[in-house]
């Protein structure tokens, strides 16, 4: 185990938290912790800007620049407000520090970097890709001489701190995965005590349940599963029929679980995934606790603590009298349009939840948003009754497109590079109630319960009970209907909505008494992130991007989103219930307060069983630690490790590279199975790498490099001296994957190949093109 390399990426994360968190407290100064929370993105989020734009001159500079930048603000700031309370520091860095070597010590029991059962290779690609680049726009190491086509800001982000320490690639990976996952952590951890401590809550209680929802628990298909197995078998089989479960992973018993199944709950069947995938015709509906012990590096795992950035921002406006309209218009003109910058480029996906999530604030904040407006027009707009509510959401509209606008010009040179051939299409297979209800129902129950006794301290318990039959009674009519998804999501929509915008209800429609937490506090800011993560659930059962697996990867990318924001919601959530959720009556009372501790805990014990068996079954199948995702080479592949390890050590700056094509998931030489393997553990551009980036650009241009892959190894001379001169090639890699497609390989017999490097069963050429 890499102790030293440890303890110096772990000191560096708790700098970066001290820093960020000193520069934090100019976004967050009514939080309780004054932003220190959110610390490590804000600093990286100055690291990052610097660097992606002036490491178009060079990466170096724009590194060290960033550094500099964040030292001065650190220190100018520091100097007239001294900084973070030391105890407030303490807890916070205490959080961070648990959550990151939780991390660690997983990787390190499975720490490799491999190209099957995720996107490893594409990730630790990119990353080295990074490592070795002087400048940007990167070139792509799948395809070379094009810039990449894929949102890479969070390998940069990766990158950046590779390039401070010092670090080989290989441990930077595992090191930089626990670190974005510590940082998510400990944003969920602040941001939800924030909301709390705005609601009069107990905050840390609130804080601690963030936590556990965020980092720690999964979906309801475990233990759905679970209590499928408990039955007797007769009646269990029976069950699990109804239910659309097979009998077996948990479901035939704990000996065959597979911390998979839970990530691959809903069915799709315009999914085409081919043979390589598990859980082929399953979407992906991956949670953290999942994707970190899977162990990608992926845009939707690195692109959260932006996420949380950016509902942070939009919880200070929320929290910002009308009276400091300088301070709300820098919060949504300023901070958040560069948080949406790094966002388009960490993780594409996610941009327009920053629009959403403007576009929500603004409309349900307590701040009229016609005073962000110059006086005289302001008043021209504000509005008596309904009409209020179309000029709030008018603005609302407004400000979200201003800020995706502005978002744009921060990440432009992004969007001026390979354009995507992706479409927008409608009408996916919707998702069952029992899909839904397994995938969400962490989050839904308690948010049903939540509102049913806002309605019940509104309006009274026997028109709450009313409702709630209601309620009921549609979501299993919207089921038989397969629109389930309507019937289970428009009560959080209709309801968050209502109450989130009490101020406004209370003097308008005289139906509605004031919706208030006891009478003095309105619903707070937890109803707005119910709001956006049901919005997000609700569009993609109508709406996805076209792709050849179906919606996939829309709803891949977005679930994660959702089960973010609902996570942080739902701390301040439970916390209500267990503390202020008093009806009238003692008897009523000890009832509900014995009830809603019930719920919590089953609900708690329910979501802490796939970790349970998940980091059991992970710790028994380890090896000796290590941080080291490259120390499997050796056992697995010894045939090429010692080649592509000189590849990686000897060459230059990034020298483009011939391997096998079209490569995929798969690294078995015996059947030409290369996975680009050379390419994606070094950093260095080939010719033709993944079938990926036929997806990223088209079939036709992928397949004619294959074809000129092919003809580099076996073609007619003179085309080959036309490619390797085309192409820029410097080495020509030979290993069994290319002995195993190409059989006799030719390029030797060119002048000017020559053998450099002889190594197991690799021979590797370098090209000298002053010969042809």
């Amino acid at each position: 185990m890499e102790y030293g390399l440890l303890a110096t990426w772990l000191a560096l994360y708790l700098l970066l938290l001290y820093a960020g968190g000193t520069v934090a407290g100019l976004l967050f100064p009514r939080f309780a912790d004054r932003g220190l929370a959110f610390g490590v993105p804000v600093a990286v989020s100055i690291l990052w800007l610097a660097t992606y734009f002036v490491g178009r001159l060079s990466l170096t500079l724009g590194i060290w620049l960033g550094v500099a930048v964040l030292a001065v603000s650190t220190l100018a700031v520091w100097r007239s407000d001294n900084g973070p309370n030391a105890r407030t520091y303490a807890e916070t860095a205490g959080v961070f520090t648990v959550a990151f070597l939780f991390v660690v010590g997983i990787r390190a029991l499975d720490p490799a970097i491999i190209p099957i059962g995720g996107e490893k290779f594409l990730d630790f690609g990119l990353l080295q890709s990074l490592v070795r680049a002087d400048s940007l726009p990167l070139e792509d190491m799948w395809f070379a001489g094009e810039s990449v086509a894929y949102y890479y800001g969070g390998h940069l982000i990766a990158a950046i701190l590779t390039r401070i320490t010092g670090t080989a690639g290989q441990f930077a990976y595992n090191l930089a995965l626990a670190g974005f996952y510590a940082t998510l952590i400990t944003a969920a951890y602040g941001l939800a005590g924030a909301v709390a401590s705005e609601r009069g809550l107990p905050r840390r209680l609130a804080a601690g349940l963030t936590a556990f929802c965020v980092g720690i628990a999964s979906n309801l298909s475990t233990p759905a599963k679970f209590v499928i197995w408990l039955l007797p078998d007769g009646l269990g089989r029976t069950v699990a029929e109804r239910a659309g479960y097979e009998l077996d992973g948990l479901a035939a018993g704990p000996d065959s679980f597979s911390y998979w199944d839970a990530s691959r709950v809903i069915e799709d069947s315009a999914a085409d995934f081919g043979t390589y995938e598990p859980g082929a015709a399953l979407v992906i509906d991956e949670f953290p606790l999942f994707a970190w012990l899977n162990g990608d590096m992926h845009a939707h795992m690195m692109s959260t603590g932006f996420l949380l950035l950016a509902a942070a921002l939009c919880f200070s406006y929320y929290q910002t009298p009308a009276v400091e309209r300088r301070r709300r218009l820098a919060l949504l003109f300023g901070a958040l349009p560069a948080v949406a910058g790094i966002m388009a480029v960490t993780n594409t996906w996610s941009f327009p939840s920053m629009g959403g999530l403007a576009l929500l604030t603004v409309t349900v904040a307590p701040a009229d948003p016609t005073t962000l407006l110059p006086d005289d027009i302001g008043q021209r707009l504000r509005l008596n009754g309904p009409g209020q509510e179309g000029v709030r959401i008018g603005m609302g509209l407004a400000v979200a497109g201003s800020v995706l606008a502005l978002g744009l010009l921060w990440s432009l040179p992004f969007w001026l590079g390979p354009a995507s051939g992706r479409e927008i299409a409608v009408l996916p297979d919707r998702t069952s109630l029992l899909e839904l209800l397994a995938v969400h129902g962490l989050f839904v129950a308690p948010f049903w319960l939540y509102l049913y006794a806002q309605t019940g301290r509104a309006v009274g318990q026997s028109t709450a009970r009313i409702v709630g039959l209601v309620t009921v009674g549609t979501a299993a009519l919207a089921a038989t209907l397969d629109i389930a998804a309507v019937g289970l999501l428009a009560p959080l929509l209709l309801g968050a909505w209502l109450f989130a915008r009490s101020p406004t209800l209370d003097r308008t429609v005289d139906a509605v008494p004031a919706l208030a937490d006891g009478g003095d506090r309105p619903v707070g800011f937890e109803a707005m992130l119910i709001l956006a993560g049901a919005g997000l659930v609700f569009l993609v059962e109508f709406v996805f991007v076209r792709e050849n697996i179906g919606r996939m990867n829309t709803v891949f990318k977005t679930y994660m989103q959702v089960w973010v924001l609902w996570g942080v919601a739902a701390g301040p959530v439970l916390a209500w219930l267990l503390t202020r959720w008093r009806p009238t009556g003692d008897r009523a009372r000890a009832w509900v307060t014995i009830g809603v501790r019930a719920f919590v805990a089953l609900l708690v014990c329910s979501a802490s069983l796939y970790g349970v068996f998940a980091l059991s079954n992970h710790a028994d199948a380890a090896g000796e630690p290590t941080l080291n995702g490259l120390a499997y080479l050796d056992d697995d592949h010894p045939e090429e490790a010692e080649a592509i390890r000189w590849l990686d050590a000897t060459a230059e700056g990034r020298p483009t590279i011939v391997t096998a094509a079209p490569a995929d998931y798969e690294w078995d030489a015996n059947e030409g199975k290369g996975a680009s393997a050379p390419s994606s553990l070094t950093g260095l551009p080939t010719v033709a790498g993944w079938t990926h980036e036929a997806q990223y650009r088209n079939d036709t241009v992928y397949d004619r490099r294959v074809d000129d892959v092919e003809t580099i190894y076996t073609g007619d001379a003179t085309e080959q001296r036309r490619l390797l001169e085309a192409y820029d090639v410097r080495y020509v890699y030979v290993g069994p994957a290319e002995r195993a497609r190409y059989g006799d390989v030719t390029v030797d017999q060119l002048q000017g190949v020559t053998v450099a490097k002889r190594a197991g069963g690799v021979t590797i050429y370098q090209v000298r093109p002053e010969y042809f």
